[in-house]
């Protein structure tokens, strides 16, 4: 490694609805200088709405996967999920990686990496009022979202259904007392 110190893996998971969109688009803003936030690879369309990310087909994703160029992958709501394995070489070169991951691949890449997991959560309303906002799901697959349970002991949680500025300033301060301790 290059550092004496290598860098952080932050692995932001919670609910759909939670405002983790949010808050990372807060905390990039003002973190860039010292923290690094891939794009997830997702095979979704890139005109699909939502966050920014690396859009790839069914094929593409299973030829990274098998060519071990994901860190970590996951299937979701229909969908394959993915962060780039570059993130190694940004953590041993003293980077701290802000990730936005399912709660299933938090124990993988606790044994492979130096982790702090922030969950985001709000309640059941706020998350399915927000899901009904952003007009992707059916009411069906909204209430389905919002009774999805998947456990995973987090480090710290952020609840994000007050005001936004409140919980963007709770996350940014979350992921700088790593990166100044």
């Amino acid at each position: 490694m290059s550092t004496e110190r290598p860098g952080t893996l932050y692995l932001v998971v919670g609910p759909s609805g939670a405002g983790k969109d949010a808050l990372l688009s807060k905390a990039q803003e003002m973190l860039a200088a010292t923290h690094v936030f891939p794009k997830r690879i997702i095979t979704r369309p890139a005109d699909a709405g939502g966050e920014d990310h690396r859009a790839v087909s069914h094929e593409d994703f299973a030829a990274m996967r098998d060519r071990g160029e994901l860190a970590f992958y996951w299937q979701a709501h229909g969908l394959h999920y993915g962060i780039d394995a570059g993130i190694d070489g940004l953590l041993g070169a003293g980077r701290h990686v802000v990730c936005n991951v399912s709660r299933s691949v938090v124990e993988h890449a606790r044994r492979r990496f130096r982790c702090i997991v922030v969950a985001v959560t709000a309640s059941p309303e706020v998350r399915a009022a927000r899901l009904r906002e952003r007009g992707r799901e059916a009411e069906r697959d909204i209430a389905g979202r919002v009774l999805r349970e998947v456990q995973v002991t987090p480090d710290v949680t952020v609840v994000n259904d007050g005001l936004l500025e409140t919980a963007q300033k709770q996350f940014v301060a979350i992921l700088s007392e790593e990166a100044i301790a």
